[in-house]
């Protein structure tokens, strides 16, 4: 009696559902559209049903495709497991890792970190996308996710990597120019720089004040809308236009010391704070115990602590 599944077709799969096309699962596995059409085809006729609905634009699953897909998810995720525990967690890490972040700290941040940790375990493979904003929770589509806040979801775990204190600053250019405001409200005086990203409020900046001691201590919030001719989903692009002299920047303390130390930059409004939106690396509760998921991210959490 033949086999209505194939273990090598499992990882096929999943791979084909993450790529999108059967091209980008093509290049992805070096092989041609034709070898990925056929080797689907072959699977959907010893199944006797649709996995994959293809049109000349777009490819989406078949209801059948969608629970393939998550059975698929979990024997992988299950296999992982048990060479896990098979091999112990003093095993070096290695395997296919799909790795999301944002576009500005993607690259700045996570892409230099991939390249040390891929020289330090080359037995793991990462493909890493990078994009405006972070996947819906639960998408199964990576195995990490390394986005700002917590997630919304309560089947994802969330691991802190590191605090992300903003703060607003702009380059003594720019303040000799204009004049530096002395409350947010100021800034609705002042050229802004603007950056889209994530789910957050566009153009809105958010600050809150403590005053007082102990029990009379007590806290207000302030929002500001700011405006700017500049404007970018890159916070890298944003910040080089701060140091150019165009604008005031809010941006993670983190990305900005260097040149506040350096005197490039100037931070302002420090007797206010705006809301953190510390760094988490995200990934679902199946890849608890994989080894290659606990590496990265320990390597990545290891690097912001030690700078």
């Amino acid at each position: 009696m033949s086999q209505l599944i194939n273990p090598a077709d499992l990882g096929f799969f999943i791979a084909l559902a993450s790529a999108g096309s059967l091209s980008a699962a093509a290049r992805e596995q070096g092989i041609s559209p034709a070898a990925v059409s056929r080797h689907l085809g072959l699977m959907e006729s010893r199944l006797g049903s649709p996995l994959i609905n293809r049109t000349t634009r777009r490819m989406s699953l078949t209801p059948e495709g969608e629970v393939y897909l998550e059975y698929a998810r979990k024997i992988m995720a299950d296999i992982d497991g048990l060479e896990n525990q098979l091999l112990g967690t003093a095993a070096a890490p290695q395997g296919l890792l799909r790795v999301n972040a944002t576009l500005g700290f993607g690259r700045s941040h996570i892409a230099p970190l991939i390249s040390r940790f891929t020289q330090q375990y080359p037995k793991v493979d990462i493909q890493l996308q990078l994009s405006v904003n972070p996947p819906p929770s639960g998408d199964d589509a990576y195995d990490i996710c390394f986005r700002f806040g917590n997630p919304p979801d309560s089947r994802s775990i969330a691991r802190f990597i590191a605090a992300n204190k903003r703060v607003v600053v702009a380059s003594p250019a720019y303040l000799q120019l204009r004049g530096e405001p002395q409350t947010p409200q100021d800034l609705m005086q002042h050229n802004c720089i603007g950056i889209r990203q994530g789910d957050e409020a566009y153009g809105l900046w958010r600050f809150t004040t403590t005053k007082g001691k102990g029990k009379s201590q007590t806290t207000s919030s302030e929002n500001v809308k700011i405006r700017g001719n500049l404007t970018t989903n890159d916070g890298g692009v944003a910040l080089n236009w701060a140091l150019d002299g165009h604008g005031i920047l809010l941006r993670a303390q983190w990305d900005v010391e260097k040149y506040i130390q350096s005197g490039e930059l100037m931070q302002l409004l420090t007797s206010y704070n705006s809301p953190d939106a510390d760094i988490y690396a995200i990934y679902a509760e199946r890849h608890r115990t994989s080894v290659r998921v606990k590496a990265l991210i320990d390597f990545v959490a290891a690097s912001f602590r030690h700078g």
